[in-house]
């Protein structure tokens, strides 16, 4: 198949690792593999990385060649989740709610960005996946796991609730009761439970997750592209029908648990190391 003049274009251009400042990029074929690193050592999700992962999934929707898409964090860790120190953020408590409510877009745009990609979406995941890295990880088609992986929710032992529209995609991959385990215990699930659960699909020794991921994708660049990209748009749409509908509200849910005196200890606790005491306010 022969791309066209603007589709070539669009390529050359979305491929130049010099336009991204938290991102890299590398193509072989019908695959391409997207790396991402946050600003610290634990690859946290700043606003500025997610809203250039956001530009990317939304310009490859016109990259008509690709087949599947593998994205991966640092080989020590995927992401410590929704960097609390981000400056955006922590300036949030002095804009209007308006301007609050732009600002919580953010999270959620990324992941409804990467859920909306036609191309198989892997990612592949070595440390821990916390947090808003989990949302975004189940935002995608298929996780790969190494053994030191473990994914931790930990948003309600903080005081706020789990946002970015991520509830649905949890319930449809390990039920309902299990959601509830992973949400409102807030433990940390290593690999092999994870794929247990059904919250990852496959598991490998560690340092080998992005190599799975890489196998994966050249099965499915193998396969008839437009078939693989119908078959995941009817799966996705037969799953996910009601999703906005039943979490449309969860942004400005976080903004009024963000809001609360137990959010304040719950980020306090966290900080200082120690127990957090709740009071319901």
């Amino acid at each position: 198949m022969r791309m066209t003049r603007a589709q070539e274009d669009n390529g050359s251009s979305i491929m130049k690792n010099s336009q991204w400042e938290n991102l890299t990029l590398s193509r072989q074929g019908r695959v391409l593999e997207v790396a991402f690193q946050g600003s610290n050592k634990l690859n946290s999700l700043n606003n500025a990385l997610m809203r250039e992962l956001t530009e990317l999934a939304q310009q490859l929707q016109f990259d008509s060649e690709l087949s599947a898409i593998i994205l991966t964090g640092t080989p020590e860790t995927f992401s410590a989740g929704m960097d609390l120190r981000d400056p955006e953020s922590a300036n949030a408590r002095s804009m209007t709610i308006a301007e609050q409510r732009q600002l919580v877009k953010v999270g959620p745009a990324m992941c409804a960005a990467w859920e909306a990609l036609e191309p198989v979406t892997i990612a592949a995941i070595e440390g821990w996946c916390i947090g808003g890295g989990t949302a975004l990880a189940v935002a995608c088609d298929w996780r790969v796991a190494a053994e030191n992986a473990s994914f931790y929710v930990p948003e309600l032992k903080l005081g706020m609730n789990m946002s970015w529209q991520s509830i649905p995609r949890f319930s449809h991959l390990i039920g309902p009761s299990k959601t509830k385990q992973l949400l409102i215990l807030a433990e940390p699930l290593n690999a092999i439970a994870a794929e247990q659960w059904g919250l990852c699909d496959y598991v490998t020794p560690s340092g080998n997750a992005l190599a799975k991921a890489q196998a994966l994708a050249e099965q499915v660049a193998s396969m008839p592209p437009v078939p693989v990209r119908m078959a995941k748009k009817a799966i996705n749409s037969s799953v996910g029908a009601l999703d906005n509908a039943v979490s449309f509200m969860d942004a400005d849910q976080f903004l009024l648990a963000q809001n609360s005196e137990d959010a304040q200890e719950g980020m306090r606790a966290f900080f200082e190391k120690r127990a957090p005491h709740f009071k319901g306010n």
